[in-house]
């Protein structure tokens, strides 16, 4: 069976159906990974007063727009992230197809590009997760990055690379992130100036991509979180700690005045947790994965056309 065997709009339309439907599910990671649920029981509920989500109250963007942005059993506000993150995906999953099936040609193996289109979606998703998390809580889980470099190296033929450049790639671009931004950074201003997530996601770019890669990821995402910044900046007047950190730094110093060694190691570990937030564009503490996350995906999706635009500009 080949790709061309099946009509391109029933394919599109299941990208889309697909995607909304894993974006919905993206909800539950983002709200209960950082805080150490488990993403599987209990089922929906609603986050202020516990109960149940129906079936028909969770469809994805349909049933946001039906309860006008509030819970059906108790009036709470829903939070707009729901219905945006639903329909990232439905936009995610249509765009993988577009961008990096499509391209395959009619001829392809309907099994490679199955393939192509998981291993490219599963990718994109789990960096918008890492995304919001971040936003938040500011740090990147392990399960995206470690697990998504393995999956750029178990892929890596998909691409035309090999297994063996793809783990060179990797440690490439967590080395050219941790030397002079974490190891040296810390030395000379005495904080790291990136996290080691940011690390772990640019050798996730390295296993994908290669060297140029991980420097469009670096670069791009450096320009797009400085932009993101200054955005933040002249709206609120300063650059503040996200308020899921400030409460997870509270809870810390609650239980570490009450004697709990654990939550004292941890704020001693925690470099967010050493003093008032600066609010000095240069010092703040500001989430830079997000912008990472998004120059990867911008790569995953567009990285033939950016490696083109590069070589004419290169050769003027």
């Amino acid at each position: 069976m080949q790709l061309g065997d099946v009509p391109i709009n029933a394919l599109r339309g299941f990208a889309v159906f697909f995607g909304l439907i894993w974006g919905s599910f993206l909800n539950v990671v983002i709200y209960r990974s950082p805080r150490d649920m488990s993403v599987v029981r209990p089922g929906s509920h609603c986050p202020a007063c516990g109960k149940p989500v129906a079936p028909y109250d969770n469809i994805p963007v349909l049933s946001f727009l039906i309860l006008r942005g509030r819970a059906r059993c108790c009036g709470a506000k829903l939070s707009w992230r729901y219905p945006l993150v639903e329909l990232l995906g439905g936009a995610a999953s249509l765009a993988v197809l577009e961008l990096t099936v499509a391209p395959l040609g009619a001829h392809a193996p309907f099994a490679r590009a199955l393939v192509v289109y998981l291993a490219n979606f599963a990718t994109v998703m789990g960096l918008i997760a890492a995304a919001f998390i971040d936003f938040e809580f500011m740090y990147i889980p392990d399960v995206v990055t470690i697990g998504g470099t393995v999956l750029g190296i178990a892929t890596s033929s998909l691409r035309g690379g090999t297994i063996v450049g793809a783990i060179v790639s990797a440690l490439v671009g967590f080395l050219i992130t941790y030397i002079p931004f974490i190891f040296l950074y810390r030395i000379v201003r005495g904080r790291p100036g990136m996290g080691m997530g940011d690390a772990k996601l640019l050798m996730m770019a390295g296993a994908f991509f290669g060297l140029f890669g991980i420097f469009w990821t670096l670069l791009a995402g450096a320009l797009q979180g400085s932009l993101g910044a200054l955005a933040v900046w002249l709206v609120r007047g300063k650059i503040g700690l996200p308020e899921g950190v400030k409460e997870e730094i509270a809870e810390l110093k609650k239980a570490a005045e009450e004697g709990d060694e654990e939550a004292k190691k941890a704020l001693e570990e925690d470099p967010l947790a050493d003093g008032p937030d600066p609010e000095e564009v240069g010092l703040a503490h500001f989430a830079f994965g997000p912008f990472l996350a998004l120059a990867f995906i911008e790569y995953l999706l567009l990285g033939d056309t950016i490696q083109n635009l590069a070589h004419e500009m290169f050769l003027l």
